[in-house]
């Protein structure tokens, strides 16, 4: 493999051009630092991607002309980008994202890839993420990667081989990484509630944060549960080393971790290295329906930022203010609904860190509904544990009000009398 600067590598962006940038813990930084460097000879080059880890050079003010970002999920590092009109948001389910270049509904013309070196018979890695990354490269014009030896080899869809690159760039830098966040006693009792609900041999989808992470401290005494995730981070780990996660139960990929893409510390990519319990495979796979009911007891945990008396779940935006993106909440929770045994669940406290009540007689005008109130089953705050499943509109409206915040029940009871005039049991 020849190496080339970086500025040389990016010469085969043109101004027009749709450009895929790899993401999370692997986004190529030194390419797209070199990238905005090029902001006075490009217009209207258009970025395609998930979210990206770190700073997001090429969407700093003043250089619009020049970049627009297409996300199909938001970070901090893009939103005001997207408020002031200089990036976009792209809705689609994570299971349909691969697709998109696939089928052309948005060719590419360039691929910005974060690799391993290659091995021995010339194969590098896409290491800690998988996910779209693989479809990008298969589908785009030209690949352009950043190549780093502390990126990990991981086994499954993420190997490519070298003579697929136009231009290759060594760096030598840290992955990304995402400390875990402190758990208070709000998670911790979600962590408890969520815990309680799954069974030995279940299989986990869960994503990265306080909650996964207070749900998997709670599963020391659980046997042979199992992962098939998009994504995971540091707090497998310690129920791998402990013998709680074996999957010897799934029916799909036994004894395998299955995830798209990981975020974590350095340890946990260290563990993904040249790992073979550990599949990263294609997105498309991973978050198919079809594939995540054929495991047995699939829980889905996910969260949300609201969710009104009906059960519709609000997960991707602030009222009208868009905050992440639909990602892979609706695989999940379709596909553990139709796995024997399984469980799709909704975690999140009961307010916000403003004390206001997630739990709403109506989603704030300009929510968007991420997951429909047909879809919703377990909802789980620190006060509890409910299924909304065959339950009516008053019936739900009435559980949900016994999961929120006790300063706001009699508001809401108010507000469901409003509404149906009488909740059961009231």
């Amino acid at each position: 493999m020849r190496f080339v600067p970086a500025p040389a590598a990016l010469a085969a962006i043109r101004s027009g051009h749709r450009v895929f940038v790899h993401g999370g813990a692997a986004t190529p930084a030194t390419l797209l630092r070199s990238l905005a460097d090029r902001a006075n000879e490009l217009r209207d080059v258009e970025l395609v991607h998930l979210h990206l880890e770190g700073e997001h050079p090429c969407l700093r003010p003043g250089l619009a002309a020049s970049f627009h970002a297409n996300c199909l999920f938001l970070g901090a590092n893009v939103r005001d980008a997207v408020e002031r009109g200089d990036a976009d948001y792209l809705p689609a389910f994570l299971s349909e994202m691969p697709n998109l270049f696939r089928r052309r509904v948005l060719p590419l013309d360039v691929a910005l890839v974060h690799v391993s070196p290659p091995d021995r018979h010339g194969y590098c890695s896409l290491g800690v993420s998988v996910d779209i990354a693989r479809a990008a490269i298969d589908s785009a014009a030209v690949v352009i990667a950043q190549v780093n030896p502390r990126m990990p080899r991981t086994h499954g869809d993420g190997l490519v081989h070298h003579s697929r690159f136009a231009a290759a760039v060594a760096v030598d830098e840290p992955l990304a990484e995402r400390p875990a966040d402190p758990l208070g006693p709000v998670e911790l009792a979600i962590g408890r509630h969520c815990a309680a609900l799954v069974e030995d041999g279940a299989t986990l989808q869960m994503g990265i944060g306080s909650i996964p992470d207070a749900v998997l401290a709670a599963l020391d005494q659980h046997q042979d549960l199992g992962v098939h995730t998009e994504m995971f981070a540091d707090g497998v780990l310690r129920l791998v080393e402990r013998g709680v996660i074996t999957g010897r139960r799934k029916a799909v990929h036994p004894g395998k971790l299955v995830a798209g893409f990981v975020v974590g510390s350095r340890r946990v990519y260290d563990f993904l290295d040249d790992n073979p319990q550990v599949a990263m495979l294609d997105i498309g796979y991973v978050n198919d329906p079809g594939v995540i009911r054929r495991n047995p007891k699939v829980v889905a945990i996910n969260s949300a930022i609201e969710i009104d008396l009906t059960g519709q779940i609000c997960a991707d935006s602030i009222g009208t203010r868009l905050w992440s993106g639909v990602g892979g909440q609706m695989d999940f929770l379709r596909g553990a609904a139709l796995s024997p045994g399984g469980k799709p669940v909704i975690a999140l406290p009961s307010t916000t860190s403003k004390g206001i009540s997630r739990i709403a007689p109506l989603l704030k005008p300009g929510a968007g509904v991420v997951t429909t109130r047909a879809h919703v089953h377990w909802v789980v705050t620190e006060h509890g544990a409910v299924d909304l499943y065959g339950q009516n509109l008053r019936q739900r409206a009435r559980a949900l009000i016994s999961i929120a915040h006790p300063d706001h029940r009699e508001a809401l009871e108010r507000a469901a009398h409003e509404r149906w005039r009488q909740l059961p049991g009231g």
